[in-house]
């Protein structure tokens, strides 16, 4: 019993460390050079000076799909200095990604990644995963699992006000 006790003690004290604000801040955000659903290499250096949102997501993941429509509404309120980018994490499902993208109305670009990417991020223990990059590209947050979009909004119209 006392094994089982200290297991879940354990595993509730990685999550905790794996979960929103236990990420070390002002790390330069990694650049990458990945194939969009069109074929085009994006890389993130293509949005210097912007606040990026990176979500590492899947077409399979339930959480996932629910919080696609904040993604879409967060794309859409903070256009200008903002961008969401979808990493797609179908491995075996990559050919479903255009067909949901079209489905579901994404208007922020997705690329493929593969566990190589999210190394670079330093591992991606679950999806949705999301990585908030100030304008000079360091990374600021990091969310595992689904966030409610007042959270981003909060730290989106900070990120934005410096320069």
């Amino acid at each position: 019993m006392k094994t089982i006790s200290a297991s879940v003690i354990f595993f509730v004290f990685v999550m905790f460390m794996c979960s929103s604000n236990a990420f070390s801040q002002d790390k330069k955000a990694p650049n990458f050079s990945l194939k969009s659903v069109d074929g085009k290499t994006v890389k993130l250096s293509d949005y210097k000076n912007k606040v990026v949102l990176i979500d590492f997501w899947a077409t399979w993941c339930p959480p996932c799909r629910k919080g696609i429509p904040d993604l879409i509404e967060l794309q859409k309120e903070f256009k200008k200095d903002f961008v969401v980018l979808g990493i797609s994490v179908d491995s075996d499902t990559k050919g479903d990604v255009p067909s949901f993208i079209k489905n579901y109305g994404i208007n922020y670009p997705i690329v493929y990644g593969d566990e190589s990417t999210a190394k670079l991020f330093g591992g991606v223990s679950g999806i949705p995963t999301s990585f908030l990059i100030d304008r000079k590209g360091n990374i600021v947050d990091k969310h595992v699992g689904l966030v409610p979009k007042e959270t981003f909004v909060t730290t989106i119209k900070s990120l934005l006000k410096k320069q």
